[in-house]
């Protein structure tokens, strides 16, 4: 988690990226000590954290901005001062001074993204409007308005006016998932982990398909050593909402913790990628009869997705107007691949020289989970258009394939 008020607000970073990208390991919380902190400065930098962890933002604020004067080059700690200030500009009522303290932890964010941030409470600090406009809760001015209130108690770390605030916004409006998810968020910091959970409940049953109550309600199961459970949820996060970063980074740090196996099945045409044009090529440099078959797979998949780009998309999606590559494409263009691979995977002397992924990929295809591989490993913006309705009918599917393949015990 960071700190005690978690990244919450999917809809506000909801950016499409690559599979590689979303496991990326990322900073949950600045160091405690640097090698080169004199006693004070190490005094300080405790003491903001503990501060931070305790969601204590508006008294985090001031420590973390001199601490980021110490070491302007410490792009961690600038990252954490800006969220304080984006925390501290909910508790602002002259909606002048609001934007301006939203404007600066925008800019604050910039400048650790430009020092190497790319850490998970970047991507919050750069969906702030650059005019510094609020995010609005509610259409209705009575639900924001209560929310915000909330929010301001949240910020200053009085969780017993924050958790009033947020029941007061649930008797306007019985069915606003942020404030169903913010009363177990609370109760989560209170370390009541089980009424928690019944929230993050409530919540996943008002909206199944926003990743946010699985993943705080793994975090309370972690919490609890719970584990198995824990496993789940998170799992269930990622299927709610897989084009988004949180989810991939609490299930990424969950494996970390339980040292869980966690597996990226990355496909790459090595044929495809080109020798340095001052390299001669040596006889020993060509490829085995053997390994040709990789070749002829990948040119399967690619006939298959010409013949989509040339004619099949408008048969198959009429009602669109231009050509985008779809999951259907995609899954059939890698079935054409594995109709081509499949005779030297079943030899065990030939199956050795082929690139273990696509190895992976026929036994994921033999079972048909190949539309979740494609989902959720090979997914662009445009074949992500098509997650909706498959997460709609097959949810089971997914679940399975994340299972089996994402957090395998064994190669596969």
């Amino acid at each position: 988690m960071i700190g005690s008020k978690r990244i919450h607000r999917s809809a506000t970073i909801a950016k499409f990226l690559l599979f590689a990208c979303l496991v990326a390991a990322s900073r949950l919380v600045f160091p405690q000590a640097q090698m080169n902190d004199d006693p004070q400065t190490s005094a300080m930098r405790k003491q903001a954290l503990q501060l931070y962890r305790e969601g204590k933002f508006v008294d985090a604020m001031p420590l973390l901005e001199k601490l980021a004067g110490i070491n302007s080059s410490d792009f961690v700690v600038k990252e954490h001062w800006a969220y304080c200030v984006l925390e501290y500009s909910k508790t602002l009522t002259n909606p002048q001074e609001r934007r301006a303290a939203r404007r600066q932890a925008r800019q604050l964010g910039l400048e650790a993204k430009k020092l190497g941030d790319e850490g998970e409470l970047l991507q919050v600090l750069l969906s702030i409007p650059e005019d510094g406009s609020d995010l609005k809760f509610s259409e209705r001015a009575d639900v924001d308005e209560a929310m915000k209130a909330a929010e301001a108690s949240r910020a200053k770390g009085n969780l017993d006016d924050a958790k009033r605030g947020y029941l007061h916004v649930l008797e306007l409006d019985p069915k606003n998932y942020d404030a169903t998810v913010y009363v177990g968020d609370v109760y989560f910091s209170e370390r009541a982990f089980n009424s928690a959970g019944e929230w993050f409940d409530k919540a996943i049953k008002l909206d199944p398909d926003k990743e946010t109550a699985y993943r705080y309600w793994g975090d309370a199961l972690g919490e609890s050593g719970k584990n198995g459970e824990a496993r789940e949820k998170y799992i269930n996060a990622v299927i709610a909402e897989p084009y988004t970063r949180p989810p991939w980074t609490a299930l990424r740090r969950w494996t970390d913790r339980t040292q869980q196996p966690f597996n990226a099945i990355l496909l790459q045409n090595k044929s495809s990628v080109k020798k340095p044009a001052d390299k001669a090529v040596k006889l020993e440099d060509q490829p085995l009869k053997e390994a040709n078959a990789e070749q002829a797979g990948w040119n399967a998949y690619e006939k298959v997705r010409q013949e989509w780009k040339d004619s099949k998309f408008k048969q198959q999606f009429p009602n669109e107007t231009a050509y985008r590559r779809t999951l259907k494409e995609e899954a059939e263009a890698l079935d054409a691949m594995v109709a081509v691979l499949a005779p030297d995977a079943a030899s065990l002397k030939k199956a050795e020289k082929l690139d273990p992924a696509l190895l992976a990929l026929i036994q994921i295809d033999h079972e048909g989970l190949l539309e979740p591989f494609v989902l959720l490993n090979r997914a662009d913006p445009e074949i992500a258009k098509d997650y909706p309705a498959y997460r709609a009918a097959h949810r089971d599917k997914l679940y399975q394939y994340v299972d089996k393949y994402v957090l395998t015990k064994a190669n596969p």
